[in-house]
């Protein structure tokens, strides 16, 4: 085992990691359109050089290529005071309303138009001519990372966590590590993303970034090309993947799903596509930080998860809803706000419930469709249609009613094989076998009450269903 960069129990900043790593020659981080090897900038570079005024600073991170995002964390870890990450999709007024929760100091973006109301904007960019000629000044501080939480059209929360909270759940890398390469859909400066990328630092192994920019299928093709070995993202990611033809170009040795419940079908899909392959899901969320992984290929957890008694996590269940307390949880939010109740547990807002000896995720709280006063979780129905061998994804969602408030409607997209549905009489048949199906498996008031096959669906800036566009 090589043993993981540590000091005092606890990771070094990312570039004192690069720094003591024994063969970042051999490790890069690949973008769309370009590439950087770990051991051209673990003294410094010329985006150090320029950063280095920020030195103690409250600094918001803006950035929409991956590859320019990546060189900045490694060189704003341990320069600054703060460091706040902002995800591409945040917008400019959201982008304002961040920086000024974080007190920040200056906005580091390679956004094309600087802000004129930020008065220390650092404009930054890929720079394939690096130089390590001038050393940059050393780790200073113990930066505090504020991350955004996602799923809100107004301001995001501000969630506070060190480089020791977000790396509690990596493991010390196996001796094959520097035959390892990450790849994953997520953007990186968002919790899922920015676990991959502290694996690949502090684990010893490369990354091959992807972009929003590009599709599955292109990014599938650059995974192929640098032969990606460990590969995560949502199920909606997964499904979208697997919708296309190079999806086959990929040989992976694990997958990984969260963000999203994974259901059967997608992990038995998953399995038989890449059989060679451990296939995985996870649950974590920005505050909780990671609370499971479940590796038997089955959906849901086994109930002996909550009766580990002396793990690093520990789960219970109160009020029906997932609770999670660890090493990897979050010190609070920034500005104010109850993150932990007074044990330290996070209520992550996940319903669950316990079947034969297994509990099973229902769906978030908040998202709950009210029929006629009784509650319908859309992933619930989600998971019975996907059951369908000729449904790719589907979507359930509320649609007003003026006599229960609410009906149950699918949005439903099939596999490739069964597009001809779409506009012949099979499709009518297809929506009935599904809704027998439905009746069969649920409660009457969760059966939809409406069928529609449409030719996608859409799908938000974190690769999650895009829930409220209707």
């Amino acid at each position: 085992m090589r043993p993981m960069l540590l000091q005092n129990g606890n990771p070094k900043s990312l570039r004192q990691a690069l720094i003591d790593a024994p063969d970042t020659a051999a490790r890069f981080f690949w973008g769309i359109k370009g590439s950087a090897c770990l051991g051209d900038i673990r003294h410094g570079s010329r985006l150090g050089t320029r950063l280095s005024p920020l030195a103690g600073r409250s600094v918001v991170l803006a950035t929409r290529n991956q590859l320019v995002t990546a060189l900045a964390l490694i060189e704003l870890d341990g320069l600054v005071g703060r460091l706040t990450l902002c995800p591409p999709d945040v917008s400019r007024e959201q982008l304002l309303a961040v920086a000024k929760v974080a007190q920040a100091d200056g906005v580091v973006s390679d956004y094309p138009q600087p802000d004129p109301s930020i008065q220390n904007w650092v404009q930054i960019g890929f720079e394939p001519q690096r130089t390590v000629a001038i050393q940059n000044p050393p780790d200073q501080y113990a930066t505090e990372w504020i991350l955004l939480t996602s799923g809100t059209s107004g301001t995001p929360k501000l969630v506070v966590h060190n480089l020791a909270s977000l790396s509690a759940a990596i493991k010390p890398s196996a001796s094959d590590a520097d035959q390892i390469v990450w790849g994953t859909f997520y953007n990186i400066c968002r919790y899922g993303g920015l676990q991959i990328l502290l694996r690949a630092v502090l684990g010893g192994a490369s990354l091959v970034l992807s972009d929003s920019a590009e599709s599955p299928g292109d990014y599938l093709g650059r995974l192929a090309q640098h032969r990606v070995t460990h590969l995560l993202g949502t199920p909606t990611h997964w499904r979208r993947a697997l919708m296309s033809p190079h999806a086959a170009d990929i040989a992976p040795r694990y997958v990984r799903l969260s963000g999203e419940i994974a259901d059967q079908s997608i992990l038995t899909a998953l399995r038989q596509h890449y059989p060679g392959a451990m296939v995985a899901h996870a649950f974590a969320s920005t505050e909780a930080g990671v609370g499971l992984t479940v590796n038997d290929g089955l959906e849901g957890f086994p109930e002996s998860f909550l009766q580990d008694a002396g793990t690093a996590i520990e789960l219970k269940i109160k009020n029906g809803s997932l609770h999670i307390r660890s090493a990897g949880t979050a010190a609070g939010y920034l500005g104010g706000g109850e993150l932990k109740d007074q044990q330290g547990f996070v209520d992550t807002g996940d319903a669950i419930e316990l079947r034969n000896g297994r509990y099973y995720f229902l769906g978030r709280v908040s998202g709950v469709i009210n029929v006629g006063g009784q509650k319908v979780h859309p992933e619930e129905v989600e998971t019975v249609i996907n059951r369908h061998p000729r449904v790719e994804m589907s979507r359930v969602r509320a649609k007003k009613n003026p006599i229960t408030g609410s009906i149950v409607v699918a949005d439903i997209v099939l596999k490739k094989t069964d597009c001809q549905a779409l506009a012949s009489a099979d499709g009518a048949t297809l929506k009935s076998e599904i809704l027998s199906m439905c009746s069969t498996e649920l409660p009457r008031h969760k059966v939809p009450v409406t069928i529609n096959i449409v030719a996608a669906l859409s799908v938000g800036a974190t690769g999650k269903l895009a829930r409220h566009d209707f």
